[in-house]
């Protein structure tokens, strides 16, 4: 990883948003009383996950990791990070320090986004800790609690805020509230609490800066505009994943990279494994700076319960995968080359046609585009977007690369047999030779495909002929190679057309 911000391993005016937790946790006034300062300490947890985690760089392993967490509320709700508690198979927890006695503990809901999770432990009668009433300003003073890097020695360092408000895209997470301060964090600290000279809360640490020595914690008001939903059980902006942005050597954005996967979730529903490199999602891009902003924000846009076109590369099968969250299940897309080529290695570019329906990545040198759309002998009309190194050369010649999608509402009702008929009549003529017309289905497009090699010679051509899964549309791709890289660009369109209407 090549981002400067590395992850810590293992609105309503904040005095109504503590009111609405209250009420959401039954607290009256005459409750139990939050510890205070002096009681930071023993309502701090220390959380153990174990689980199976697929790194990039180490392949699957079972581990436990660990982070930190607070209670707020005396029958044991605690918060903690979701990347220490996403994916795990068991959960062990530990108060103040004290490791002679396990508590259990129930994941009740998590965002992976907002890089939060509410966990309910057993028994009741916990020390607890209150949200601060006040502004939260620069200059103020701020204690970072936790147990860094994994000891369950206690440790609480003082600083103040740096900054009340920042940035808080990072490749694990898109926070739109984040506080930046100098009470010094280290991984282990994860989930902890970030308390004012009162005790009450500020915010959850969840990342740092070595090297610059920055530190930073998700912000009460973005904690409390949730907490009520994942006390809930309900996830926010969340899919079920613990997922972190993965870039090349060369800084690149490659996609969301799976650590590990929530069972039952909509990830997990949809055929999401850890291992998996989410590349794209309803036509949007992933991770292309390094964070999960785009991720987030296609979450943001259409919520997690609609049906999420995805797209993710499996580096276990050297497959591409397409299909749907919270719809049609993930299913290998056919590959035209020798599939030796991972999907981000080279750099790509995604066009559209005039009209916004139609999207599909090719190679950044495929620069020549157009977007317009085209009439066919029967009249009907076809959203079309075509992309060569020269058009000119693509449409006039076989000796020119490219590719062009063609989709169509009112040729819905259109055979794909048909479909693909529109652009395979009169190849023999050219010299090109069929490998045969298969069965063609990506998850979202059912049709048939075909593959003609010796067009002019030492051409390959593409053809696909498909209705989406909703039948809704018709969709024509084909895609015109010479070389074994032009291959790979097939493979590329193949494994990113999308037409949404």
């Amino acid at each position: 990883m090549t981002s400067t911000i590395t992850r810590i391993s293992a609105a309503a005016t904040a005095a109504a948003a503590v009111a609405g937790l209250a009420g959401c946790v039954s607290m009256g006034p005459s409750g139990p009383a939050p510890v205070g300062f002096d009681g930071v300490q023993s309502a701090t947890i220390q959380l153990e996950a174990v689980g199976t985690f697929v790194s990039p760089e180490e392949g699957g392993y079972e581990a436990a990791g660990r982070g930190s967490g607070f209670i707020i509320t005396p029958d044991g709700l605690a918060v903690t990070n979701n990347h220490v508690v996403a994916g795990a198979g068991t959960l062990k927890v530990w108060r103040g320090g004290d490791t002679t006695k396990e508590l259990g503990a129930k994941v009740l809901g998590t965002s992976e986004c907002l890089d939060l999770a509410v966990v309910q432990l057993e028994g009741d009668g916990y020390p607890f800790l209150d949200w601060r009433k006040g502004d939260i300003e620069t200059a103020l003073d701020v204690y970072a609690a936790g147990f860094p890097l994994g000891d369950p020695t206690f440790t609480e360092t003082k600083g103040i805020v740096s900054k009340a408000s920042t940035n808080g895209e990072t490749p694990w997470a898109s926070i739109d509230g984040v506080i930046e301060h100098d009470a010094r964090i280290r991984g282990g600290n994860s989930g902890g609490p970030l308390v004012d000279p009162n005790g009450a809360l500020v915010g959850v640490n969840y990342a740092g800066n070595d090297e610059l020595d920055y530190n930073f914690a998700i912000h009460r008001d973005a904690v409390l505009d949730v907490i009520s939903d994942l006390v809930d059980g309900e996830d926010v902006l969340s899919l079920g994943i613990n997922g972190e942005a993965l870039v090349g050597e060369d800084g690149t954005g490659l996609g969301i990279w799976v650590n590990s996967v929530t069972s039952g979730s909509a990830a997990d529903a949809a055929g999401v494994e850890a291992g998996d490199l989410l590349t794209r999602m309803e036509g949007v891009s992933l991770g292309v700076d390094g964070t999960m902003t785009e991720y987030c924000d296609v979450l943001r846009t259409h919520g997690t319960d609609a049906a999420l076109a995805l797209e993710l590369y499996r580096p276990a099968d050297g497959m591409v995968y397409r299909g749907q969250v919270n719809g049609e299940a993930l299913r290998a897309v056919p590959v035209v080359g020798t599939g030796t080529d991972e999907p981000g290695s080279g750099e790509a570019t995604t066009v559209t046609d005039d009209s916004g329906a139609i999207s599909v990545e090719v190679p950044a040198t495929w620069g020549d585009v157009d977007g317009a759309a085209v009439t066919d002998a029967n009249g009907t009309t076809w959203e079309s977007v075509s992309a060569a190194p020269d058009l000119a050369g693509y449409t006039g010649s076989w000796g020119t690369p490219g590719m062009t999608v063609y989709a169509s509402q009112q040729a819905a009702a259109m055979s794909p047999d048909d479909a693909a008929n529109l652009l395979t009549d009169g190849l023999a003529d050219q010299g090109c030779v069929s490998n045969g017309r298969e069965p063609y289905d990506d998850g979202l497009h059912v049709g048939v495909w075909e593959i003609f090699t010796g067009c002019g010679g030492d051409a390959t051509f593409v053809v696909v002929g498909a209705n989406d899964v909703s039948g809704s549309y018709t969709v024509v791709v084909a895609a015109q190679a010479i070389s074994d890289e032009d291959l790979s660009a097939a493979d590329g369109v193949l494994g990113s057309f999308y037409a949404a209407y």
